[in-house]
C-alpha cells in the first residue's frame, strides 16, 4: 500500500461545482419563464425561438444535463480519490472531461431553441451532439473507475457503488435510445417505431430519473450526510441492500409510463409490480440517510444545511410513494398526462435533488475554497424557508390542478358525451398555474440569495478549515 499524503486534485472539482451551480440558477430561471408562459401565453413573444415548445427542452437539459451531471460529476471525482485515499486517475482527463461536458450543454444551449430536436423526452438532442455525449462519458467512466482501481485502501466506500451504477445504466439505455439513422447533419430517425419505441423511450426515460437524478445524488449524499452530521452512516448493512434494490428492480418499472397503451399488458404489468416494490429499497434508504442526520438531534436543531438534506429525504419519500401510486391502473387513469405528473415530477426534481444539491453546495463550496463559515447564516435562513414555500406551493397547486383536471376529462353525461370542454378545463387550472409560477420563483429567488451567500463567501479572506470536506 501507497503511505505517502495523496495529491488530490481539487480545482477541477471547483470547476465542475460552480458549472453545476451556475446551471442550477440558469435551468430553474428557465422553468419559471415557462411556468409564466402557460399562465400568460403573450409571454411567448410571439417568436419561435421563445416560445414554450423551443424553451421547455433547454429547461429539463440544463437542469438534467448541466445541474445535475455537473455536480455529480465533481462530486464523484472527489469521493472516490478521498474515500480511496488515492489521487485522480489521470488529471488531464479530468479537464478534458469538463471542458468536453461544458461544450455538450453550450451546444443544447444553441441548437435546442433553434428547433433542432428529437423530440424524445430528455433525449432531444440531435445525433452529432449524443455523439459527443457518449465519448465524454466513456472518458469519464475511463477517470472514474480508473481512479477506484487506484485506490490505497481495499474497500470501496458506497457512495462509489451508486456512482458506478449512475455511469454504467445511463451509458447503456443512452445508446441504445438514441440509435438512429441520420438524414441530415441535425436531423435524425430513431431506428425504433411504434410501440418498441415507446418502450425503449421509457426505458431510457424512466432510468435517467432512476439512476442519474437517483441512484447519482443517492451516491453524494451517502458521503455528505455523515459529514455534515458528524456521524458514521446509520446502517451501511442497509445502504448495501438499498442499492441491489434499486438496481434489481428500478430499470423494469419505466413501462409503468405506458399503460393503457397499445404496448402489450404483461409488460404494462412489470411496470406496475416493479414500480410498487420499489417503494421498500426507496423508503429503506431513506430511513437510513433520516436515521444518520437524527444519530446528532442537537446539531440538527440549529443546522439549516443538515435540515436541508432532511427535507430532501422527506420529498425523496414523497415522490417514491408518488410514483408506485400513479403506477396503478385506476389512479393512472385520473392522473395521467395531467399537471398531477409535473407536481411529482417537481416534487421529486425541487424536493429531493434540488434540496440536496442546495445542502451539497452549501457544504461543500465552502470548504472547496478553504472557508470555515458561510458569509450570512441569516441568508441560509431565508433560503431555507423560500425553498420550502415554493416547493409546497408549486406541489399542491398541481396536485389540486391534476385532479379537477383528469375528473373533468371523465366526465361523461348518461349519453357518453364529455360534460366539460377543453376551455372548462383549462379555465379550471389557471389559478393554480398562477401558483406554480409564484411557487417556482420563490424557489429561484431562494437560489439567488444562495448564490449571493456563496460568492460572498469564497470571497473572504482565506481562513483554514477545520474539518476536511
Amino acid at each position: 500500500m501507497d503511505t505517502t499524503s495523496p495529491n488530490y486534485s481539487v480545482k477541477v472539482v471547483q470547476y465542475f461545482v460552480i458549472a453545476s451551480l451556475i446551471w442550477a440558477v440558469a435551468g430553474m430561471i428557465i422553468g419559471v419563464i415557462l411556468a409564466a408562459q402557460l399562465y400568460w401565453p403573450v409571454l411567448n413573444l410571439d417568436s419561435e425561438y421563445f416560445q414554450f415548445g423551443r424553451l421547455r427542452p433547454l429547461h429539463t437539459s440544463g437542469v438534467i444535463y448541466g445541474f445535475v451531471v455537473n455536480i455529480l460529476m465533481g462530486t464523484s471525482l472527489y469521493i472516490a480519490q478521498r474515500t480511496g485515499k488515492c489521487e485522480l486517475y489521470n488529471k488531464s482527463l479530468a479537464w478534458m472531461v469538463f471542458w468536453g461536458w461544458q461544450l455538450v450543454l453550450l451546444l443544447a444551449l444553441i441548437t435546442l431553441p433553434l428547433g433542432y430536436t428529437t423530440s424524445k423526452e430528455y433525449a432531444e438532442l440531435e445525433w452529432p451532439i449524443d455523439i459527443l455525449i457518449v465519448l465524454v462519458w466513456v472518458l469519464y467512466a475511463v477517470l472514474f473507475f480508473g481512479t477506484l482501481a487506484k485506490r490505497n485502501v481495499s474497500h470501496i466506500f458506497v457512495a462509489n457503488w451508486f456512482f458506478g451504477a449512475f455511469i454504467i445504466v445511463i451509458a447503456m439505455i443512452f445508446i441504445v435510445n438514441n440509435l438512429a439513422m441520420p438524414a441530415s447533419l441535425m436531423k435524425s430517425y430513431s431506428v425504433f417505431a411504434g410501440a418498441q419505441d415507446a418502450i425503449v423511450q421509457w426505458w431510457w426515460g424512466h432510468n435517467a430519473v432512476g439512476f442519474l437524478l437517483t441512484a447519482g445524488v443517492i451516491g453524494m449524499n451517502y458521503y455528505f450526510i455523515p459529514k455534515v452530521s458528524e456521524r458514521p452512516i446509520y446502517s451501511y448493512r442497509l445502504s448495501i441492500i438499498h442499492f441491489w434494490g434499486l438496481v434489481g428492480f428500478y430499470t423494469w418499472a419505466g413501462t409503468h409510463h405506458l399503460i393503457y397503451s397499445s404496448v402489450p399488458v404483461w409488460v404494462q404489468n412489470i411496470g406496475i409490480v416493479m414500480s410498487l416494490i420499489l417503494w421498500l429499497p426507496s423508503w429503506g434508504g431513506a430511513f437510513n440517510s433520516a436515521m444518520t442526520l437524527l444519530q446528532n438531534k442537537e446539531k440538527l436543531k440549529t443546522d439549516y444545511i443538515m435540515l436541508f438534506f432532511f427535507s430532501a429525504i422527506l420529498y425523496y419519500c414523497l415522490a417514491t410513494f408518488e410514483g408506485p401510486l400513479l403506477a396503478i391502473r385506476w389512479f393512472n387513469m385520473v392522473a395521467h398526462n395531467t399537471e398531477w405528473v409535473i407536481g411529482h415530477v417537481h416534487s421529486g426534481a425541487l424536493g429531493w435533488v434540488g434540496m440536496s444539491g442546495i445542502a451539497v453546495f452549501y457544504y461543500f463550496i465552502p470548504r472547496l475554497w478553504g472557508k470555515t463559515d458561510l458569509w450570512s447564516p441569516r441568508l441560509i435562513k431565508w433560503h431555507f424557508w423560500l425553498a420550502h414555500a415554493g416547493v409546497a406551493i408549486y406541489a399542491i397547486a398541481l396536485w389540486v390542478a391534476g385532479i379537477g383536471e383528469g375528473y373533468m376529462w371523465l366526465s361523461q353525461s348518461d349519453n357518453g358525451e364529455l360534460i366539460y370542454s377543453f376551455v372548462e378545463a383549462m379555465n379550471f387550472k389557471a389559478p393554480w398555474l398562477f401558483l406554480r409560477f409564484f411557487g417556482g420563483a420563490l424557489f429561484v429567488l431562494g437560489l439567488l440569495l444562495m448564490t449571493v451567500n456563496l460568492y460572498k463567501t469564497v470571497r473572504m479572506p482565506s481562513a483554514l478549515v477545520t474539518k476536511e470536506a
